[in-house]
């Protein structure tokens, strides 16, 4: 069913859907409340960002392996679509909720006013322990939830892609049904598909590849040497991982890192390329022969200059901030830093690279694989990279001077951008009827 979106005060989301203080989308609100005073006369149109444009909320029934009939509950969320088509991924997780949704949705709005690229901002999800299922029941579901969102999405209305537990194969399903269901083939109505229907070159390593250029962007302007600086990694996946990877080969040392199984720490760096083929092996860094076992909190506390949250939102609580000895976060995952957190690192000079230009390099591909299917013309993957850097360091240098300007933090200064941005679009648009 299409539901509708009640006033998004800070009080009606809380009756509407039991918010609490640290949820993603008290979380965002909090993060568009300190950028409208910087916006002049387009804070006119700031209640824009507070409401999602629809959400969507889908029954998702399939028929198990043992004949027995499951429902599972299915979202997509149109946070804005005032710059262009929604854009954004699509993740199973069983706590996923239609709040985390469109928390995650208005990020991508942000994140792709952020960067530049013709988009609004959209999110998916099922609530689903996917590792439960079947690789057919994860088929069914799968196609199940394409038709049932489909009165929404499309290569111009609104583009899905891989996010948390999801991956090219899933997107080959959910471009598959879409095409199924108008009777044609639809190459871009999905991103993140493989190569071989559509994919681009250079998408799989592109968020961790967008951690690292934007870390090194930071890292040169705040005088440290990545050379021998020490790295932490908190989530191990397609993000992590492949920051971890190239993070190590220019030259730091990654001595911790945090996953779903444990924690794992060796002084003088671990071996990205053997711990990369232990969790691939093992679904997780845990018994990696490599390193020493690491208690839970002990990693927020340990020796390290850069820290990566890749994991997922709310990871970095304010006791965290206050622990870490940190010099630069990059934020992998969306929103892993709560409000109260931002302040602590804040006031002891800790800089963070927000997740809306840190994480973007996935997006940014994508945008890339959307605009390659249109053509039907495919680059090589040193120009997709070429392409990707260009795009990220000139966001990342507008973002900073913003930020030197304004003298706020980066994350504000992001926002600053964004949201402008966005709501110049709205401002043009006007309001129909």
């Amino acid at each position: 069913m299409l539901q509708q979106i009640p006033p998004a005060s800070r009080q009606d989301h809380l009756s509407y859907i039991h918010s609490h203080a640290d949820s993603p989308w008290q979380t965002y609100l909090a993060q568009v409340d300190r950028v409208v005073p910087y916006l002049g006369p387009l804070a006119r149109w700031a209640e824009t960002l507070r409401r999602p444009k629809r959400a969507l909320i889908v029954d998702v029934p399939i028929e198990m392996d043992d004949g027995s009939v499951r429902h599972f509950e299915g979202f997509r969320v149109q946070h804005n679509l005032s710059r262009g088509p929604g854009k954004g991924g699509v993740r199973y997780h069983p706590q996923v909720t239609l709040e985390e949704v469109m928390a995650l949705a208005a990020w991508m709005t942000v994140k792709n006013a952020a960067v530049g690229l013709p988009y609004g901002g959209a999110k998916g999800g099922i609530r689903v322990d996917p590792t439960q299922l079947s690789i057919k029941e994860l088929e069914r579901m799968t196609r199940r939830y394409t038709s049932e969102i489909g009165i929404i999405i499309g290569p111009q209305q609104d583009i899905p892609a891989p996010d948390v537990n999801t991956n090219p194969q899933i997107m080959a399903w959910m471009m598959d049904t879409y095409s199924m269901n108008i009777g044609g083939t639809s190459t871009g109505v999905v991103t993140g598909k493989p190569v071989q229907l559509g994919g681009s070159l250079g998408r799989v390593k592109a968020t961790g590849r967008g951690v690292f250029v934007t870390g090194r962007e930071a890292a040169r302007r705040i005088g440290l040497d990545l050379q021998g600086a020490r790295v932490a990694v908190q989530g191990f996946g397609n993000v992590g991982g492949v920051a971890a990877e190239l993070f190590a080969d220019a030259g730091a040392k990654v001595v911790a890192v945090q996953d779903h199984t444990g924690g794992v720490y060796r002084e003088d760096g671990l071996d990205v390329a053997r711990l990369l083929a232990h969790v691939h092996e093992r679904h997780g860094v845990a018994g990696f022969a490599g390193a020493q076992a690491l208690a839970g909190e002990d990693f927020w506390g340990l020796d390290y200059e850069v820290l990566i949250p890749a994991a997922l939102e709310g990871q970095l609580t304010e006791t965290r901030a206050r622990r870490t000895k940190a010099r630069l976060v990059l934020e992998g995952a969306n929103g892993p830093t709560l409000p109260a957190a931002d302040d602590v690192l804040h006031d002891r000079g800790i800089l963070v690279v927000p997740d809306v230009i840190c994480n973007a390099g996935g997006v940014t591909v994508s945008y890339f694989e959307w605009v390659q299917d249109f053509s039907s013309f495919f680059w090589s993957e040193d120009e997709i990279n070429a392409r990707l850097e260009k795009i990220l360091v000139g966001a990342f240098v507008s973002i900073w001077e913003t930020s030197e300007r304004l003298k706020v933090p980066l994350r504000t200064a992001a926002f600053v951008v964004a949201c402008e941005r966005v709501l110049e679009a709205r401002a043009e648009r006007g309001l129909y009827p």
